[in-house]
């Protein structure tokens, strides 16, 4: 969790505590740190899951790299479900719709264990077009000084 913080999930910051220092993405991957963080095997914790949903969402992240992982890591059914809100809130984000279509279906995780789909976005109900819904996927972003 303090490697998504450190690539940039800021919005998670309160979540984590402690230093650590991140070896590089050329020896973790973002696609790696994503997988990890949803993995089965992690003790479960919403915000570990919104953290893995952020960095499964980064910019850059290789699809194919990360339907690989997903089926070799056995996480399939979380990262599709993620995947089906992230292309509810980015239909045009090619990310989603290629995980959908290259993950099998492999069940489904009962209603109320994964964070609501709302838990992923940043939404605002006024901007400076009006009021209305406005939802942004929650990813890593390069912090500006």
């Amino acid at each position: 969790m303090r490697f998504a913080v450190q690539r940039g999930c800021g919005y998670y910051r309160d979540a984590v505590h402690g230093e650590v220092l991140d070896p590089g993405t050329n020896k973790i991957s973002n696609e790696e740190l994503s997988i990890g963080l949803l993995h089965g095997g992690q003790k479960w914790s919403p915000a570990l899951i919104r953290m893995g949903a952020a960095m499964l969402g980064a910019r850059g992240n290789d699809p194919k790299r990360l339907a690989r992982l997903a089926r070799l890591e056995r996480s399939e059914v979380v990262v599709r479900e993620i995947a089906k809100a992230g292309s509810i809130t980015e239909p045009d984000n090619t990310l989603w719709s290629f995980l959908l279509r290259e993950l099998p279906v492999r069940g489904s995780i009962p209603a109320g264990v994964l964070p609501h789909p709302t838990r992923f976005v940043a939404m605002t109900a006024m901007t400076r077009e009006g009021r209305g819904v406005q939802s942004r996927w929650i990813r890593p972003e390069q912090e500006t000084p």
